[in-house]
């Protein structure tokens, strides 16, 4: 595979063009990657809405028919549901994990069995969430394990 990187002209804005003779899974993950670091949702807090940047996102989680969305220290209110979530975001770095929990995989930064065949995933901030044993097969087939 060649890589060639230029520099824009100025005021042109940064492009991506990718060649391939076929899109395959690999490249399709690629693509996505890219497309997720400058997605942004926005979500709901005291002060208003804001445009939160997909990638400081740790896990979306339903409590009450309401979506919050964890970051490292901050809480936000998301209106969508949490299936909405999962479907705009099932080819990129998030996964459900339980009936109201979608974890964003690269937050993880360990993964310890529990009895009954669920899974704890403790994230980079601190937090632990729950993996229920209907998602462990997915999480793992996501993970390369």
């Amino acid at each position: 595979m060649k890589i060639t990187i230029e520099t824009p002209r100025q005021g042109e804005e940064d492009e991506i063009i990718i060649r391939c003779a076929s899109l395959d899974e690999e490249m399709m993950q690629l693509i996505y990657k890219l497309r997720m670091r400058r997605e942004k949702l926005p979500v709901f807090c005291e002060s208003g809405i804001q445009m939160l940047p997909l990638k400081e996102i740790y896990y979306f989680e339903s409590v009450d028919n309401r979506v919050f969305a964890y970051c490292k220290k901050e809480v936000y209110e998301v209106h969508k549901k949490l299936y909405e979530l999962e479907q705009d975001y099932e080819n990129q770095d998030f996964l459900r994990v339980s009936k109201s929990t979608i974890v964003h995989l690269p937050k993880i930064s360990h993964l310890s069995p529990l009895f009954n065949g669920r899974f704890e995933a403790k994230l980079k901030n601190g937090e632990k969430v729950i993996i229920s044993r209907q998602y462990v097969a997915m999480m793992k087939k996501k993970l390369g394990i």
